[in-house]
């Protein structure tokens, strides 16, 4: 048990470090839709749908799947991010993040477990 700790702790230290670099990086764009938490969103699920699709051991599922990913990805950040487009009054830019956020990052996932489950046949 311990181990497996262990391992989500380490891929949530690599997870999160991940998700401020390119939040740092999208962040310089000037856009009213809030690019870099679509970003890792999107990208988040389609590689936790790719992960689970592979059928890998546990050990590495849980340093990438739940650690890795589960720190790269941002659910609280997207809610919040809605809540500040709509007290700026931009409600078209938040429904247009919701219904992207959500189509596409199930949308990813199912491409990524696709995908992992054609490379492990």
């Amino acid at each position: 048990m311990i181990e497996i700790i262990c391992f989500i702790g380490i891929g949530g230290f690599f997870g999160a470090i991940s998700r401020y670099w390119v939040s740092q990086q999208l962040g310089k764009l000037n856009v009213k839709l809030p690019i870099a938490t679509f970003v890792v969103n999107i990208v988040g699920s389609f590689l936790l749908g790719l992960i689970i699709g592979s059928h890998l051991s546990e050990r590495i599922t849980v340093l990438f799947g739940t650690g890795f990913m589960g720190a790269f990805t941002t659910f609280s950040t997207f809610k919040l991010d809605i809540i500040k487009l709509l007290d700026k009054k931009e409600q078209k830019v938040a429904i247009l993040y919701i219904v992207m956020t959500y189509i596409l990052g199930i949308c990813s996932a199912w491409i990524g477990l696709l995908i992992g489950n054609y490379f492990t046949q």
